[in-house]
């Protein structure tokens, strides 16, 4: 027989029809109405010259020939899907979603991408940045969340323990807390205020001086305009070490002088209904390193 002539939909419908013993459920698993599902069987049955079904009021039912040929048709569909699947797996990038604010999108994370994916080549990954939690129970998808917790009905990785400092450009030549006077400090709008961040106030304390000492506000809505304010020598910023260590290290921020305060935790979450996935582990573990990377670079920018 040649396999051009084979009436591959009409197969289909047949098989689906066997199985649920029903033209009923077969339609609605093929997305198409009882009366296609009745037309294709009739077909099958006319190319191949046999009743397959008899029909009574309100259910069919298999005849010897259906009944011999059903479970020969499944184990072919069944071998098509998982071929199928196998080679959508080999040649379909998987997936990933990973939430995180803009500003660590941003200053941490954008820069490190072409490691992740010399290391992950098959992992098509999509970065969620935005201030709102992303469901993380549909899908493959992690998150980068700033605070203390705890999470309910998540997965959580520390990832690392922030630190917070006063940053500015080196061209504004602080050398130590007299050269503050006057100087514009620099702040943002934090999208969850009730966390405890360290402010202006609180460092103020520990160094021992007070907030006039400061110079006026300069404020933005976005964390990572403070950091480009900063570097642009607009004024002094407190901010978290990890976002700003690569501007550091390049020379373009410093941290003049202390005090360090202590920062809230950078956590990866993911659902517990996705805590056997080996996808999300490939990603899990690239944090992890890049993390324990940055954490080592962090310790070594320390005060003059």
């Amino acid at each position: 027989m040649q396999r051009r002539r084979l009436p591959l939909s009409q197969l289909r419908a047949f098989e689906a029809a066997a199985r649920h013993r029903s033209f009923k459920g077969a339609a609605e698993e093929l997305a198409v109405t009882p009366a296609a599902i009745s037309h294709q069987v009739r077909e099958l049955e006319s190319w191949l010259g046999v009743a397959l079904f008899e029909r009574r009021t309100r259910q069919v039912i298999p005849t010897d020939a259906a009944t011999e040929l059903s479970p020969v048709l499944r184990q072919g569909f069944d071998a098509f899907a998982e071929a199928l699947e196998s080679l959508l797996k080999r040649t379909t990038p998987a997936s990933v979603t990973l939430s995180c604010t803009p500003a660590f999108a941003s200053q941490w994370l954008l820069p490190r991408l072409t490691d992740f994916h010399s290391t992950n080549p098959d992992i098509a990954l999509n970065i969620h940045a935005s201030e709102s939690v992303l469901d993380l129970t549909h899908g493959t998808r992690l998150a980068i969340r700033y605070g203390m917790g705890p999470y309910p009905d998540h997965e959580v990785v520390t990832l690392a323990t922030d630190r917070i400092a006063l940053v500015a450009s080196p061209q504004l030549q602080l050398a130590g807390v007299d050269d503050l006077r006057g100087v514009r400090h620099i702040d943002f709008d934090w999208y969850c205020p009730n966390l405890g961040l360290p402010g202006w106030a609180q460092w103020c304390q520990a160094l021992g001086s007070t907030p006039a000492v400061l110079g006026p506000r300069l404020a933005f809505s976005e964390e990572s305009h403070a950091i480009q304010a900063a570097i642009s020598g607009q004024g002094v910023a407190l901010l978290g070490l990890t976002l700003v260590q690569d501007e550091i290290a390049r020379g373009v921020l410093e941290v003049p002088f202390g005090p360090f305060l202590p920062g809230l935790h950078y956590h990866l979450i993911r659902s517990q209904t996705m805590s056997d996935n080996a996808i999300l582990d490939k990603v899990v573990v690239w944090l992890q390193q890049a993390f324990s990377a940055a954490t080592a670079t962090i310790g070594e920018q320390q005060a003059p």
